[in-house]
């Protein structure tokens, strides 16, 4: 297939310091599987290839407010974990987007992002539709978790939707191959960053 630029959008999910980086709260649990997709580096050339074919560039950061108010007062599974660790608070060093990804002139920066699905509490839903997007590429955190959701909404939505799987990490190197190998191909087109690259150019 060749990817039409001006139909898709490249949606970076929670690529923030709390993540991404060293002395982020949860970067310690992703860092083995990160190393092993090499996913920072392989996001940058995916972005950098993106923003100069004139593909839609979108960061879906989630932030809560000091308290988490937003979360019910009981909040358990992996929000209780964010929780725990005081992660992703607004305003923040762990809730900014890693400087390797500073959005740029022109990307779009999604809202309101407080929960797993990118689609569920966000305006990401209409600005796609109001620029025309039909095809969507999916990196990010975590691989079984906000990107699955985020494949799974997008692909009952009626896009088409391409999972980045170098480009993702989960907690634990089992999880990220059991998402991929089995969930990603059932909601997406699973692609290398450099395959995404290739039918960008083609």
């Amino acid at each position: 297939m060749s990817i039409d630029p001006a139909t898709t959008a490249v949606v970076l999910i929670e690529y923030q310091n709390d993540f991404t980086s060293e002395g982020g709260v949860l970067h310690g649990a992703v860092q083995d599987v990160m190393g092993k997709t090499d996913m920072m580096a392989n996001t940058q050339r995916v972005v950098g290839a993106a923003r100069k074919a004139g593909v839609t560039v979108m960061h879906a950061p989630i932030t809560f407010s000091a308290g988490y108010n937003e979360l019910s007062a009981h909040p358990y599974g992996i929000l209780k974990g964010v929780v725990d660790g005081n992660a992703f608070v607004k305003g923040s060093w762990g809730a900014a987007i890693v400087d390797d990804l500073t959005p740029a002139e022109g990307d779009i920066v999604v809202e309101g992002k407080r929960g797993l699905d990118t689609f569920a509490s966000t305006n990401l839903d209409f600005i796609l539709r109001s620029k025309g997007i039909t095809t969507i590429a999916l990196g990010g955190f975590l691989t079984n978790c906000c990107v699955e959701s985020t494949m799974r909404t997008g692909y009952e939505n009626g896009y088409e939707v391409i999972t980045l799987s170098d480009c993702v990490a989960a907690t634990s190197v089992d999880e990220h191959e059991n998402a991929l190998n089995y969930d990603f191909p059932m909601f997406s087109k699973p692609m290398t960053s450099g395959e995404f690259i290739d039918q960008l150019g083609s």
